[in-house]
């Protein structure tokens, strides 16, 4: 095994500390199991280019563009063949008017 010595903040160390005590193990034990963790992760985490961004978005209107949108008595149809169900018992009166008037609210724009 190596030895490593590291000068840590103040309050990072306590915080280690703390840490360490909530899992009952070593200040020391916790850093070995903790560092592997940070290490194996920054492996799978990998920044997205600026321009695949720009890509993906672009890509992703277009698409919108290319769906197109439903006429009314498309939507009509289609909200007429769905199952109706029931609320749920924790859905008071208030909160289901509500939600109707944030829905209605919302496909008008």
């Amino acid at each position: 095994m190596s030895r490593l010595t590291l000068r840590l903040p103040a309050t990072l160390h306590q915080q280690l500390i703390q840490l360490a005590e909530t899992e009952g193990i070593s200040l020391n034990q916790y850093i070995v199991y903790a560092l592997p963790r940070q290490a194996v992760s920054t492996e799978f985490i990998q920044a997205t280019p600026e321009k695949e961004i720009v890509e993906q978005e672009q890509s992703f209107k277009t698409l919108l563009q290319g769906l197109g949108k439903a006429s009314e008595s498309q939507i009509k149809s289609v909200l007429a063949e769905r199952e109706v169900v029931q609320p749920e018992a924790e859905l008071s009166p208030e909160i289901i008017a509500s939600l109707q008037q944030r829905i209605s609210n919302a496909t008008r724009v």
